[in-house]
């Protein structure tokens, strides 16, 4: 795949409507917390069918749970998804023109809570926990960063699981910036198993537990205040003797692959970053040209001077590098090709940096306009900045890179 087919320029025209006519006018509201990104995610997922397109899905789950099966979990293709790649990626692309933390809420639930549980979830899982999520029914949210616990996810982590001698579990701990958790009905949560060995904590293994909203002993914090990304709440989940049973260990029984587990929808988050820098570039790319035919100094366009010239000329670059690295992915997708975390890296290191940069760009371009709320770019430019500090920094991604060419 190299370039978009007609049928692909349809579909964005009519996500681009729908961002236009429903999402834009509210994205204000969201931005101030005054509405929530929730009722229009079900409204967006229910406007194109999303969930019709997994549907298929579950059936062969309520078939083999009918006959008294439960698969338990299988392993998944790598990437996790549940419906066509490229038509995920034009909507997140078309959605991150206008609203890139609607977007993160979005991709939060259904991809990466939703995408846990769907990969690595036993059938009972799926159907009980994945399947709301994925329709809208329910929000889901991803517990894995910590306070002390953030680039170093793996070996930091200090929440435990402590087997309560029944086969259940008993949940002690707290995870924080998490997207969705002020207002998630199920969270995937990753925990150090206490086995009474005594190991040392870094070196004992760790678990993926799906906890619900009303459990006893688990809360959620009210939403922080941040830099960007406001349409899209984030927050804290604190376990306090938190009991699950065993049907909520991820996959139904303990697996020596939960790393695995947390670096392949690591590997998708960074991935599915690239739709997100597109959408923020391209919007960006456009805003400054229009703004540069129109605004005058001297007498003159400002795009007849050389230097906004070359601003556009890099920020065009930068469009043109991003959506090639988006194709190579889809292309990598559908023809089932892994990747290495290096592979994910670039991906997010490169297109989370130069989206940052060109909505810097365009508001250097509009000078004290693009200063003000009123133009756009400069909420862009603060969701954009997120994208080299989640999912890992942008020099976590380098030591990766590094790393995996040097073999170590």
């Amino acid at each position: 795949m190299h370039a978009w087919t007609e049928e692909h320029q349809a579909v964005r025209q009519t996500l681009r409507r729908f961002v236009k006519e429903r999402l834009a006018p509210l994205t204000d509201q969201m931005e101030t917390g005054e509405v929530l990104p929730y009722p229009m995610m079900r409204e967006l997922i229910e406007t194109f069918g999303i969930a019709a397109l997994v549907e298929p899905r579950f059936e062969k789950i309520r078939e083999r749970l009918a006959r008294g099966e439960d698969s338990g979990p299988r392993e998944p293709k790598q990437g996790g998804s549940f419906w066509d790649p490229t038509y995920g990626a034009l909507l997140a692309l078309e959605v991150c023109r206008e609203n890139p933390g609607f977007m993160l809420a979005v991709g939060a639930s259904t991809g990466l809570a939703g995408g846990a549980i769907m990969g690595r979830g036993t059938d009972r899982q799926k159907l009980e926990y994945g399947r709301p999520i994925l329709t809208g029914e329910k929000i889901g949210a991803w517990g894995m960063t910590e306070p002390g616990a953030g680039s170093d996810a793996f070996g930091s982590m200090r929440t435990t699981a402590r087997p309560d001698g029944a086969g259940g579990y008993v949940l002690n701990g707290e995870k924080c910036f998490i997207t969705n958790a002020p207002y998630c009905d199920v969270a995937v949560i990753y925990a150090k198993v206490d086995d009474g060995s005594g190991a040392p904590l870094r070196e004992r293994p760790f678990q993926a537990f799906i906890v619900e909203n009303g459990t006893p002993g688990f809360t959620r914090s009210s939403p922080l205040r941040k830099m960007g990304m406001h349409s899209s709440p984030t927050g804290s989940l604190f376990l306090s003797d938190v009991r699950v049973s065993d049907r909520q260990l991820l996959g139904g029984r303990p697996s020596d692959s939960a790393r695995q587990q947390g670096k392949d929808v690591f590997a998708s988050e960074r991935t599915s970053m690239l739709p997100m820098c597109l959408g923020i570039i391209e919007r960006c790319l456009e805003d400054s040209i229009a703004y540069a035919k129109q605004r005058e100094t001297w007498g003159r366009p400002i795009g007849d001077y050389q230097l906004v010239q070359e601003k556009l000329a890099r920020m065009f670059m930068a469009q043109t590098n991003v959506e090639n690295l988006l194709f190579r992915d889809l292309h990598r997708q559908a023809h089932k090709i892994p990747y290495t975390e290096a592979d994910a890296s670039v991906c997010k290191l490169y297109a989370a940096r130069v989206a940052t940069e060109v909505a810097l760009e365009a508001i250097q371009i509009m000078g004290g306009n693009g200063y003000m709320q009123e133009y756009g770019v400069e909420r862009l430019m603060r969701d954009a900045k997120l994208l080299q500090i989640g999912g890992g920094t942008d020099e976590i991604q380098i030591s990766r890179i590094a790393r995996d060419l040097l073999g170590r």
